[in-house]
């Protein structure tokens, strides 16, 4: 089984042969892994954000379209055939061990789920079954980006309609939340980013304002449009002078939440003060969403026309590509890249 492993930090995934454990542990589930997303996630694993790497080699990836092939002892949610999303926030079923793999007689590390892999033995709790005529590349949306905008809106910042937004940062989660906000009935929802080719996605996707900050300071031009300050602020940068922009430009009780990971270590400075009255700030971990309850939902949403994902995939690789992909996503040039594992 070809899968893509993250060697060394810092460095091109190494794609190679890797040897798959012979048999299923209590709730794992085998499956061909037919399309990934790539998540920023994935970048910050490679470059290391978060500090050393205390695992590796090891596997990545937790957004995908899948099909089972076997199902280990105790798992009943999923059974053979089934068309699944592969997902990293935990749903129903079993936490199961995970899986080790070897690679040239050395164990390859890997996670309750990992999609840059042709096959993966993932824990029951990790995948959601969808519809058998849905997608599977539209699948792999449901896996991270899409429910993650979705749990921002509706569990962080418990948006009302009406109420204003701004969203730094027009990647798959900043695009996804714009999306549902629009959904909702926010307004004003205000894009900010550098590339104009995302900002006129972002108008495509719901925002009614939007402002690249390498052409305007985006202080002055959200306090323009908003003279009290916004009623949502979300950083989906992990940039240090992102997110105290967006502590700034929230209202005296306006809600900040903080969806882009940070470097390890890196601090933000702001005025605690009006955290003693009603202004807030708080960190996403995947929109706290639970994904059995909320991709069945969004994709019956989807099937109706009201919730639209036509763009949100702007680049679709090759598996041998991957490195590629994952170059353009460091780079910035892409909305959400897409691979097509197997067959």
């Amino acid at each position: 089984m070809e899968a893509a492993i993250l060697v060394e930090s810092r460095k091109p995934l190494v794609l190679d042969e890797i040897e798959m454990p012979s048999k299923l542990e209590y709730g794992q589930v085998l499956v061909k892994v037919v399309y990934t997303g790539i998540c920023g996630a994935q970048i910050n694993e490679i470059e290391a954000r978060k500090g050393p790497d205390k695992f590796l080699p090891h596997l990545l990836g937790h957004e995908g379209g899948a099909i089972v092939e076997a199902c280990g002892p105790g798992v009943t949610t999923v059974k053979p055939q089934d068309h699944v999303v592969m997902h990293w926030r935990p749903g129903r079923g079993i936490q199961s061990p995970t899986p080790t793999y070897l690679w040239k007689g050395k164990i390859v590390n890997a996670g309750w789920v990992t999609t840059f892999n042709e096959k993966a033995i993932v824990s029951e709790n990790r995948i959601t079954a969808i519809p058998k005529d849905f997608d599977l590349k539209l699948a792999a949306l449901y896996g991270c980006a899409v429910t993650t905008g979705y749990g921002v809106v509706h569990n962080d910042a418990h948006l009302k309609s009406g109420e204003s937004l701004v969203v730094v940062g027009a990647g798959g989660a900043g695009m996804s939340v714009i999306l549902m906000a629009s959904l909702m009935g926010a307004n004003p929802i205000i894009a900010v980013d550098i590339r104009d080719d995302k900002l006129a996605l972002a108008k495509g996707f719901g925002a009614t304002h939007i402002i690249n900050s390498k052409k305007e300071k985006p202080f002055g031009r959200i306090m323009e449009i908003l003279p009290k300050g916004a009623d949502v602020t979300v950083d989906c940068t992990g940039i240090k002078e992102i997110r105290e922009l967006c502590y700034e430009t929230a209202a005296s009780t306006g809600r900040t939440i903080l969806v882009g990971v940070p470097l390890a270590g890196e601090k933000i400075s702001i005025d605690s003060f009006p955290l003693h009255f009603e202004k807030s700030i708080t960190g996403s971990h995947g929109g706290d969403v639970n994904p059995d309850y909320v991709i069945p939902r969004l994709i019956a949403l989807q099937n109706t026309g009201r919730l639209c994902l036509k763009g949100m995939i702007s680049h679709e690789f090759g598996f041998h590509q991957i490195n590629e992909a994952l170059d353009l996503m460091r780079r910035g040039e892409a909305l959400r890249c897409v691979v097509k594992v197997a067959a």
